[in-house]
């Protein structure tokens, strides 16, 4: 399994310099780069570099790092011809897919750049790190990390390093390998309903309210607004800086409920089974009014937390088809649309069985998690006549 741990780095004013410059030419390289790939029809990594590699070389990049820029081009365009082909940019046509067709991808000047073994060398002990810059080999850079993100470095650390800049301040983002744990056969499963006014419900017990999280929003899209529609540079600026601190606020929330819903089903011996919203945003239909609610709830990060916790606690997980969760009955089976009396209320009309919706919802999921655990398990191959 792969994480990414974060280290901040500590350069001294001159050493700061160096890796600004150097973030900066690497970005501007990868752009000169990305428009000679958008004028050849964006070809494969290796023809790329017999078109490029020469000129990056005559602009101070070092063999490595002349490769990087290519890859990392390259990359770029590999994700968003994915997004494309995902509909993430819209329909063919639409406005938004076709300006993201029509011009070659650009790089920000503080873009992150990789940096693998030959160019990037840590020293754990000294805390402190060996990095390749235009301006010649920087040594004894240090760097600032939890011990915990320390261990996970000097244990697990693989591939590549990113160089990124936030706000003048550069960090080192390090891919870790960390070994799976074997997945431990589940005693049942717990059952967990995402939404908007509980974050999510569990067939265990417990909610997460969503009654904070969505003041906090709407008090952020109120400033937003103010902000918006004063449109001065210091406005621009704080509106930057309040967007990454509603992001981290609302990450933060998200890992403590991931851990919760780990830590339960851990302890209990059980799997977890999480509903497959993939694509709900484009079908769902909504009222105006409340489509900000829905396309603000990242629901997403919450079940990949969620995921990347089970694995590295050997606790089974799986996706379960969320259709008719909210209107069947967990008592008796009954499916009516009926049955939800309210957002929160449901009742079946058929045994009468009266319940809260979203924990009934998360009962359903549970046992649906059963199943697709089951079926997985069961063999496939015809048997022998």
């Amino acid at each position: 399994m792969k994480l990414v741990t974060q280290v901040k780095l500590l350069p001294e004013a001159d050493q700061a310099a160096a890796l600004r410059s150097t973030l900066r030419t690497v970005n501007e390289a990868a752009n000169w780069v990305s428009g000679v790939a958008f004028e050849q029809g964006v070809p494969r990594e290796y023809e790329l570099r017999k078109h490029t590699y020469a000129e990056l070389k005559a602009r101070g990049l070092g063999a490595q790092a002349a490769q990087d820029v290519i890859k990392k081009t390259r990359d770029a365009y590999t994700t968003l011809k994915a997004n494309i082909k995902a509909g993430n940019y819209g329909k063919p046509g639409s406005k938004r897919r076709t300006k993201a067709e029509s011009k070659p991808i650009s790089f920000r000047p503080q873009a992150a750049q990789p940096f693998d073994d030959r160019c990037l060398s840590w020293q754990y002990d000294a805390g402190a790190v060996s990095i390749w810059t235009v301006a010649g080999r920087l040594k004894n850079v240090r760097f600032a990390c939890s011990p915990d993100a320390l261990k996970m470095l000097r244990e697990h650390r693989k591939g590549e390093s990113d160089l990124i800049e936030r706000d003048g301040v550069f960090y080192l983002v390090a891919v870790c390998d960390i070994p799976e744990p074997e997945l431990h056969e589940p005693d049942g499963f717990v059952g967990v309903d995402l939404g908007i006014v509980n974050l999510a419900t569990t067939s265990t017990g417990y909610r997460a309210a969503g009654r904070g999280l969505n003041r906090h929003r709407a008090r952020q899209i109120e400033l937003r607004r103010k902000l918006q529609a004063k449109g001065t540079q210091s406005a621009k600026r704080l509106l930057k800086k309040r967007s990454r601190k509603e992001a981290r606020h609302t990450a933060d929330i998200n890992h403590i409920v991931s851990k919760t819903i780990v830590t339960t089903a851990e302890r209990t011996g059980h799997g977890i089974a999480l509903e497959d919203l993939t694509g709900i945003r484009s079908r769902v239909r909504l009222r105006k009014d409340q489509r900000t609610s829905l396309h603000s709830w990242v629901f997403a990060q919450l079940a990949a937390f969620t995921e990347y916790k089970a694995k590295r606690a050997g606790v089974p997980l799986v996706y379960v088809d969320p259709a008719y969760t909210s209107q069947q009955c967990s008592e008796c089976g009954h499916i009516d649309r009926r049955n939800r009396r309210s957002q929160a209320t449901f009742a079946c009309r058929a045994c009468g069985f009266l319940a809260n919706a979203d924990d009934n919802a998360s009962h359903n999921i549970a046992r649906k998690g059963v199943t697709v655990w089951t079926a997985g398990r069961e063999s496939r191959v015809p048997a022998i006549p």
